[in-house]
């Protein structure tokens, strides 16, 4: 497995990827699927460095196992040094400890910018996700009941906060 920062070739698996979600799972709210044109302004605000980052892991063959992200939390200036966090895998490729190498990844990038908080909103239940939010220092900022409704039901949101320098 290798890690490193997403390129623009990467937008169509990437896309892909992400709408595996968008489609099977209530893990992202977005209800219908997104085009690569509509990926690449998410990923153009992603650069290789600052605050915002990109991360995908690749097998050997160059194959997108997941990837990693942190985003604006919220779009106002006093907000701007706490970030919102995600990470997606591939179908078929949780389970086997990518999800932690790539939060790691990002992690340590973001060690050396001004970060104070990272979030992360995890659609509940998701028992996987919140183990591996813990493992990297997240502790619950709270639950939003019923905060979505995707595939005719409503969804409870836990959010998780990270306060840098732990780890």
């Amino acid at each position: 497995m290798h890690i490193r920062p997403a390129a623009a070739t990467d937008v169509p698996a990437l896309t892909d990827l992400y709408n595996h979600y968008v489609v099977h799972t209530p893990v992202t709210f977005d209800i219908a699927p997104v085009s690569p044109e509509n990926r690449r302004a998410w990923f153009q605000a992603h650069p290789e460095t600052g605050r915002h980052r990109l991360l995908v892991a690749e097998d050997g063959d160059g194959g997108l196992l997941g990837y990693a992200s942190s985003s604006p939390f919220k779009d106002r200036q006093a907000y701007e040094t706490s970030v919102e966090t995600s990470v997606y895998l591939a179908p078929g490729r949780t389970g086997r400890g990518i999800g932690a190498v790539l939060y790691g990844a990002l992690f340590d990038v973001l060690a050396g910018e001004d970060v104070h908080r990272a979030y992360a909103g995890i659609t509940q239940p998701n028992a996987a996700s919140m183990r591996l939010h813990e493992r990297f220092g997240f502790r619950p900022a709270g639950l939003l009941q019923q905060v979505g409704r995707k595939f005719d039901q409503y969804w409870d949101v836990a959010m998780l906060e990270k306060r840098f320098g732990e780890r």
